[in-house]
């Protein structure tokens, strides 16, 4: 066995909607070692970006462990999470959610930043020239095509080398050709990174990318 990166164990998590209680998670656990691919199908609803926000520590589970690195962060206060939200996990999310005002170098950035670190301008550039968007650094989101977001958004999550890099239907607002080019470039981070992924989607085509295959349905994570 690989080093273990991410570990959940028994991890429940459900919400309150009036009288009714809503049960999203039961008992999902999943162990990342380096270098995986993971991929977690589901149907909308099922709970994908419930599980990822949970191991993203975005969101606590009601019960069951989590931990990142061989770090228990169930008890953590928000401070600790935050540093290691920071410094272990990268996150692309399906709206990108890229700062409109700054451009694209400046996005993929902010990681950095937040981390006091301010000599990343090299390796960021190099991310950009290793996924071909060198000469889109000073554009601002708006004058980024879908695919080119998407691109600048895997850039910024892999800004501090993160132990993990957390997917949420990452392919989701794309047109068939880009999701294949995001695909394709995930697979490259991959193999010359050892970058460990997580990655969910609705799409067969895309869950056959994950070396481990997994399916979410009625809150059960299955093989």
């Amino acid at each position: 066995m690989g080093e273990i990166v991410l570990q959940a164990t028994k991890i429940c998590k459900s919400y309150t909607n009036g009288n009714h209680q809503l049960s999203v998670l039961e008992n999902f656990s999943l162990s990342v070692e380096k270098n995986d691919i993971i991929t977690i199908m589901g149907q909308s609803g099922s709970g994908k970006s419930t599980a990822l926000n949970i191991l993203g520590t975005l969101d606590q589970p009601d019960s069951g462990s989590l931990e990142i690195s061989g770090t228990r962060v169930n008890n953590l206060d928000e401070m600790h999470l935050s540093e290691i939200r920071n410094r272990d996990i990268g996150f692309v999310f399906q709206f990108h959610h890229l700062l409109p005002e700054f451009s694209a170098l400046e996005n993929a950035l902010v990681p950095a930043w937040i981390s006091g670190n301010q000599e990343k301008k090299n390796d960021a550039l190099i991310l950009f020239e290793t996924m071909g968007l060198l000469d889109r650094v000073d554009h601002l989101p708006s004058q980024l095509s879908g695919g080119e977001r998407s691109r600048v958004a895997v850039i910024r999550a892999l800004m501090n080398q993160p132990k993990i890099l957390l997917a949420d239907e990452p392919t989701g607002n794309l047109d068939e050709k880009n999701a294949i080019k995001l695909i394709d470039l995930l697979g490259k981070i991959n193999r010359d990174f050892d970058q460990s992924i997580v990655l969910t989607t609705h799409n067969p085509d895309v869950a056959a990318f994950g070396h481990k295959q997994f399916k979410l349905e009625n809150g059960f994570l299955y093989e």
